[in-house]
């Protein structure tokens, strides 16, 4: 039998359309005058929903949809954080951590200059790492999709005995 790599890579991707008179968080930060905010069963955290699903692609366990099925009542309006907790918590069943993450988010308005380091360090928390760990940039559609919001996240993990 082959021994555990030692390091392994996942990707994550989520996408959601966004609407009038919603709120719009992205990774655990509240967007302060955002014009729209995500429509969805949870509380619509495209960056967080990403972050899970990389860290659960890296280890081949599916997607956050197989834990949280948007349509199961008890998930409605659920705060994301506990999605990537969830999914922390099988990556860490399996002898992995998390080492670093890169995410993408491709939002035309509101500028989200302002909150990269916010994002970056609520992302930080919540995988305990550094928030020199979590690289965050800003992407638009260059107005092919301005109702929308989408992210793309690439985690590295590695076996916990290797991880500092």
């Amino acid at each position: 039998m082959l021994s555990p790599l030692p390091y392994r890579i996942g990707y994550g991707e989520d996408a959601h359309r966004l609407e009038a008179g919603r709120p719009l968080i992205l990774g655990g930060v509240p967007v302060p005058d955002a014009p729209h905010g995500a429509v969805a069963h949870s509380d619509g955290d495209a960056v967080l929903h990403a972050v899970a699903d990389a860290l659960l692609s890296g280890l081949a366990l599916g997607d956050i949809g197989q834990y949280f099925p948007d349509t199961a009542a008890e998930w409605h309006g659920l705060d994301s954080r506990v999605i990537v907790a969830r999914a922390l918590e099988l990556v860490r069943e399996r002898g992995y951590a998390p080492v670093n993450v890169a995410l993408v988010v491709t939002l035309d308005r509101p500028k989200l200059g302002p909150l990269r380091a916010d994002i970056a360090r609520r992302v930080a928390a919540l995988l305990a790492l550094p928030d020199t760990e979590v690289g965050v940039s800003f992407k638009t559609s260059e107005g092919l999709a301005p109702a929308h919001v989408q992210v793309r996240v690439t985690a590295l993990l590695a076996r916990t005995e290797t991880v500092g």
